[in-house]
C-alpha cells in the first residue's frame, strides 16, 4: 500500500498536483456549486417546470376544448336536424289546415249557392203564382167584359165575383 502511495504522490507531482490546492479548489467548486444550484439552478429549474406545467395545462384545455367542439357539432346537428323536423311537421300541417280551409270554403261556397237558388226558386215560385193571380183576375175581368158585351147586361158586383171565381176554379184545374 505503501508503494502505491508513493506512485500516486509521484503521479501527482508530475503532474503538478498540490494538495492543498486541490483541496481548496474542491471548497471552492461545492461553495459555488451550492450557490449556483440554490440561486441559479433552482429558479431556472422552477420556472421549467413551471413551463412544463403550463404546456401540460395548455395540451389538457385544448383536449377539452376539442371535446367540447364535437359535443357542440353533435349539440348543433341534432338541434338542426330537429329544427327540420319541426319545420317540415309545420309545413305539413299548414298544408292539411289550408286543404280543410279551402273544403269549408268550398261546402260554404256550395251551401251558398244552394241557400240562394232555393230562394231564387222561392221568389220564382212567389212571383209564378202572383203572376197567375192576375192573370186570373185579368182572365176574370176579360170574361166579364165579353159576357156583359155577348148579353148586353151590365154586369154586378156580385154576378163579376162570381164569374171571375168560376173562371180561376177552371183555369187552375
Amino acid at each position: 500500500m505503501d508503494q502505491i502511495k508513493g506512485i500516486a504522490y509521484q503521479i501527482a507531482g508530475d503532474f503538478g498536483l498540490a494538495w492543498g490546492k486541490f483541496f481548496a479548489q474542491v471548497i471552492i467548486f461545492i461553495a459555488v456549486y451550492s450557490i449556483l444550484k440554490k440561486y441559479a439552478f433552482g429558479p431556472i429549474l422552477a420556472m421549467l417546470e413551471q413551463r412544463r406545467q403550463r404546456i401540460a395545462d395548455g395540451e389538457a384545455k385544448l383536449e377539452k376544448i376539442a371535446r367540447d367542439a364535437a359535443e357542440a357539432k353533435q349539440n348543433s346537428q341534432a338541434i338542426l336536424d330537429k329544427a327540420e323536423a319541426d319545420a317540415a311537421r309545420l309545413v305539413k300541417e299548414a298544408d292539411d289546415a289550408a286543404k280543410l280551409i279551402q273544403e269549408r270554403r268550398q261546402q260554404e261556397a256550395v251551401s251558398s249557392a244552394n241557400t240562394i237558388i232555393a230562394k231564387a226558386r222561392e221568389a220564382a215560385q212567389l212571383e209564378q203564382e202572383q203572376l197567375m193571380s192576375q192573370l186570373k183576375r185579368e182572365f176574370g175581368r176579360m170574361v166579364s167584359d165579353a159576357t156583359s158585351r155577348v148579353t148586353g147586361k151590365v154586369l154586378n158586383t156580385d154576378d163579376q165575383t162570381r164569374i171571375n171565381q168560376e173562371t180561376a176554379a177552371q183555369v187552375s184545374a
